[in-house]
């Protein structure tokens, strides 16, 4: 005589019954993680932002709001707004140069595994990596003032490093694939047969852009921005290395108080104050675009 059904058996029967029951335990797992790794670090980091500092750094048991106070003192609300122009600047630069690559390899044929490879290839490198390999580039004596001075066009080298232009340089080679990859997919997917259907109807090439084209591709462009945008606020590697310590980020502030100034309140309540306004920012975003899709609809 065979058995009854075994515990295996019996389980999964169980949860065969109960669909509701097997997605939150396909769920479990994940939401573990980020509930230990991402969920608890913010809760304690949000508990930090109302203690007072160590005497020799870390926290002390009270509540105060100084710190919150303190980010918005007119030497730290320059550099927000540093920040913030930066990681706007980056975005578009990225949106100009990205757009039209995404767009080249949607249309590349049989080239297109080749081109995205290209476009994925500085992935395998660390950032870190690709950041010093940015240095020897554009110091006095790197290779492109070497090669500016052998054709003649300047006499000296030109001072690139440390300087906003190379600060920008750096986060929009780092950050330019995660919109390049979101516009990519977007106009991929862009029906072919809709743009000789406009051409037929009398469009010209500008008008088949603005009024089919971007249109149909906005969710990659929306998508890639906002890739790009977020961490850029956050960036402090870039300006760390590139920038020499002169241009100063709100990330470059953040990471300063979590080590050498080692005044763990004022970061935890900085890091927050910057969760906020991204947070308010990409809704606003957000807001406006569904009201101009709600009224072209």
């Amino acid at each position: 005589m065979s058995g009854g059904p075994s515990v295996r058996q019996r389980v999964l029967g169980w949860f065969h019954e109960r669909p509701t029951a097997t997605a939150w335990a396909l769920l479990a797992p994940g939401g573990l993680f980020l509930l230990v790794f991402f969920v608890a670090p913010l809760v304690i980091m949000f508990g930090y932002s109302f203690m007072e500092r160590g005497l020799y750094g870390g926290v002390e048991a009270g509540f105060t709001l100084e710190h919150y106070a303190a980010f918005f003192q007119p030497l730290y609300l320059t550099i927000l707004l540093r920040t913030v122009v930066m990681a706007v600047s980056t975005t578009l630069i990225c949106l100009a140069l990205g757009y039209p690559v995404a767009y080249t390899i949607a249309r590349a044929g049989r080239f297109k595994n080749a081109l995205l490879f290209l476009v994925i290839l500085p992935f395998w490198t660390s950032f870190l990596v690709r950041t010093f390999a940015m240095i020897f580039l554009m110091r006095d004596s790197g290779l492109i003032n070497s090669l500016l001075v052998k054709a003649g066009l300047v006499e000296e080298g030109i001072t690139m490093l440390y300087t906003p232009f190379a600060v920008m340089a750096g986060l929009v080679y780092g950050f330019l694939p995660f919109m390049i990859l979101p516009i990519y997919s977007s106009l991929e997917k862009l029906d072919l047969t809709l743009l000789e259907a406009a051409e037929i109807l009398g469009a010209p090439p500008r008008a088949r852009f603005f009024r089919v084209v971007l249109p149909l591709s906005m969710p990659g462009v929306v998508a890639g921005s906002l890739l790009v945008f977020i961490p850029a606020l956050g960036s402090f590697l870039s300006s760390d290395l590139l920038g020499g310590a002169k241009q100063i980020l709100v990330g470059n502030l953040i990471q300063n108080q979590f080590t050498s100034a080692r005044n763990w309140p004022f970061g935890s309540a900085a890091s927050f104050v910057m969760m906020v306004l991204v947070v308010i920012a990409v809704g606003i975003y957000l807001r406006v675009r569904d009201a101009d899709e709600a009224r072209e609809a």
